[in-house]
């Protein structure tokens, strides 16, 4: 006679960025339909001519932004670019790592490489548009959609705050059962332990107590 399996045991498969378990129709997807909508929305912040990529060019300048890189006396110059504006929107920046991604999407599919075509304008336009066309494939197929949505997300934030002066998310510590300590933000999709693994849901994580601190 066979073995019954031992119900238990077994763990209902959950979303990959947000850890929250999959509903019945969504079974066999690497992530729940909310958080490929939510990537789709992230992506779509990037590209045109106001987009936040292109957004970027406008607070290059020192002084421009939240106000880093003002001189408030003579004894110092100006550096001639804001620094962390220019490393999102240069190459290596928010359009390379679009880019390696697409090319990952395209090996896994057997297709051949991408082509870039134009200024990283255009070619991060092209790429937002590329990823959007094969976002369901890979919110369904791809085993390190999570990631991706992570990563795609965490460029938007740093955009924002380049572009908008919005400070960044001052992270907490919480504690698991099993006694490891997370560090999450509010804005955090879902977080697995490196302790028990156990994955948490968005909302699970966020309901975890505060970590005690050691004494010193």
């Amino acid at each position: 006679m066979p073995e019954t399996p031992d119900l238990a045991e077994y763990q209902w498969p959950t979303c990959a960025p947000c850890g929250r378990q999959l509903r019945h129709d969504e079974l066999g997807r690497t992530a729940c339909r909310l958080c490929q909508d939510r990537t789709d929305l992230a992506l779509r912040q990037l590209p045109g001519p106001r987009g936040l990529y292109a957004q970027l060019a406008t607070v290059l300048n020192p002084g421009a932004g939240r106000g880093e890189g003002r001189v408030t006396g003579s004894r110092t110059a100006p550096l001639p670019l804001r620094l962390e504006p220019l490393s999102l929107a240069a190459r290596g920046g928010v359009v390379t790592v679009l880019q390696a991604w697409l090319i990952d999407w395209h090996e896994l599919l057997g297709w051949r490489y991408p082509r870039w075509q134009g200024d990283l304008q255009q070619q991060l336009d092209q790429v937002v548009k590329a990823l959007q066309v094969n976002l369901e494939w890979a919110a369904t197929k791809h085993p390190a959609f999570g990631d991706f949505a992570q990563e795609v997300s965490s460029l938007v934030r740093q955009c924002e705050r380049q572009t908008t002066g919005e400070r960044p998310e001052r992270p907490v510590s919480v504690a698991c059962p099993c006694g490891t300590v997370l560090r999450v933000t509010v804005s955090t999709p879902g977080a697995r332990c490196r302790g028990c693994s156990t994955q948490y849901a968005r909302s699970e994580v966020l309901e975890l107590p505060l970590a005690v601190r050691a004494a010193a």
